[in-house]
């Protein structure tokens, strides 16, 4: 099982300095990978629902400045050798199609195949109308569009497609990524949809656990949710085994209440022992990734948590 953390993109930490050293750092107590958010614009008055609260308010700590993603990974790739760069989750829609396969397909390569494509459609109708894009009530179909394009342009060495949202042929797409056949795509999201496409088009599910609407916070719950995905993967004509099972956790330990509102316990609450035993659980379920938030208000804050959870839980495991 890989564990990874939260790559400050936003915020104090988000500095040169605090970003190299949470990254080279965390590399060196043995992390596997980072994961990086994706916000290009945060608008001032947002009325959309945030789906990972149960209030439903975007976190004020979240609207400051932030980077680009997929230039933050460039820039972190570049002080880093092992640590793989999973865009945690980058919304497929913010960015034309080629034009994105083409900047995943230069940092697989620069990095030397160190990209994993966490995707998800996105939630914050107020930055769609603001950079731009389709309508926001296409997103979904505008997602799988361009992971279709993604494929064929990483994958054909004559690379066509006639959709509703990208059309291209006659074109030349080198170099074709690092990783074969293309850099892992994992998709985010925890409602029918986000099962679907990736029961479709997924290399891995990517989902938090403290959606309201769809929460995966107990251990009944997450089993549940991989049983309704494969089911959809048989349906698609697939096999459990083409797509991995990876977890993301936005909260841990003592600060979380210790069940969750169905009356289990709550996963990755209570002590470092507990936190232990998740992580056996999820590895038996086949889990092969799971992520951490450390972020705390100084770089040394956060890469003492990052240490401790290194010392006291995965090293139970």
């Amino acid at each position: 099982m890989r564990i990874g953390f939260n790559a400050p993109v936003a915020g104090s930490l988000s500095t040169p300095e605090a970003l190299t050293r949470i990254a080279v750092e965390g590399e060196a107590m043995g992390y596997d990978y980072a994961a990086f958010s994706d916000h290009v614009v945060i608008p001032t008055d947002i009325q959309a629902r945030y789906p990972y609260s149960d209030t439903g308010e975007f976190p004020q700590g979240a609207r400051g400045a932030r980077h680009e993603q997929l230039t933050a990974m460039m820039f972190v790739a570049a002080k880093t050798s092992r640590l793989r760069l999973v865009s945690s989750v980058m919304v497929v829609p913010h960015r034309p199609a080629v034009l994105t396969a083409k900047m995943l397909s230069t940092i697989d390569v620069l990095s030397g195949g160190r990209l994993t494509v966490g995707i998800g459609a996105g939630w914050l109708k107020e930055e769609f109308e603001a950079l731009g894009l389709p309508p926001y009530a296409e997103r979904g179909a505008v997602t799988d569009e361009y992971i279709r394009v993604f494929h064929e342009l990483w994958t054909k060495d004559d690379p066509r497609f006639a959709g509703k949202y990208a059309q291209f042929e006659n074109i030349t797409f080198a170099p074709k990524p690092a990783q074969r056949p293309h850099p892992p795509i994992w998709v985010g999201g925890e409602s029918g949809p986000a099962l679907r496409r990736t029961a479709r088009l997924g290399d891995g599910w990517y989902p938090i656990g403290t959606n309201p609407a769809h929460r995966l916070d107990t251990l009944a719950r997450y089993r549940a949710g991989i049983a309704r995905l494969h089911g959809l993967i048989a349906e698609a004509g697939r096999k459990p085994a083409d797509v991995a099972l990876v977890y993301r956790v936005a909260r841990h330990g003592t600060e979380l209440p210790a069940k969750a509102d169905d009356g289990d316990r709550r996963l990755f609450s209570g002590s470092p022992a507990e936190m232990a035993g998740d992580l056996r659980d999820l590895r038996a379920l086949g889990v092969s990734d799971i992520d951490f938030s450390f972020i705390a208000d100084t770089v040394e804050a956060t890469l003492g948590g990052m240490q401790r959870f290194r010392d006291e839980v995965v090293a139970r495991v």
